[in-house]
């Protein structure tokens, strides 16, 4: 399996609509980098965030989550606690051809600060805003910048299309917008 380059990135952007709205190069200058890298596409972090609290002593539960266990801000930056976690959503809306596989990976700038990203694979024909997940492992307060790089996409292509795709599927996240909870 393939990893893609930013020729094929650009052309699936630009003619399928594959990443919307779409950098063409990287930008730097005083953000954390954002748009098409050689073999990924960096993704930003919109400003709207929910941050996991204990303040009303909820439980994490899968099959029923309790939305009184985080608070939801919307911010240009956000405060995540020491040993905490929180939500957030990409601004970038994403929909991966038949063939293709993604897998997300932090941007170091975030990681050698114990910023922890992770988000599941996007898998063939899925498409939506990306929800992202938001780990600070460390035992101090982290700074994340919206409308700014979080994390990097990388694209891998399989010998064929998918024999059934996330949309044959009906996936249960296709198609998210904001902030998508757990669901059964």
């Amino acid at each position: 399996m393939p990893i893609l380059n930013d020729r094929w990135i650009r052309e699936q952007a630009i003619q399928h609509k594959m990443i919307e709205p779409f950098n063409e190069k990287q930008v730097r200058e005083g953000v954390i980098s954002y748009g098409l890298s050689s073999f990924g596409y960096d993704l930003r972090v919109s400003d709207e965030f929910k941050i996991f609290t204990n303040v009303n002593s909820a439980i994490i539960d899968p099959k029923n989550f309790d939305e009184r266990s985080f608070v939801t801000v919307q911010a240009d930056s956000v405060i995540v606690p020491p040993n905490s976690f929180a939500l957030a959503r990409s601004i970038e809306y994403f929909r991966i051809p038949r063939d293709v596989l993604t897998i997300c990976v932090g941007k170091s700038t975030y990681a050698r600060c114990g910023i922890i990203v992770n988000v599941t694979p996007f898998e063939p024909e899925w498409e939506g805003y990306v929800t992202l997940e938001i780990s600070n492992t460390t035992p101090l307060p982290a700074k994340i910048y919206a409308n700014e790089g979080l994390c990097q996409i990388l694209f891998f292509q399989g010998n064929e299309p998918c024999e059934v795709s996330y949309a044959d599927r009906n996936g249960k996240y296709q198609k998210q917008h904001g902030i998508v909870l757990p669901k059964l």
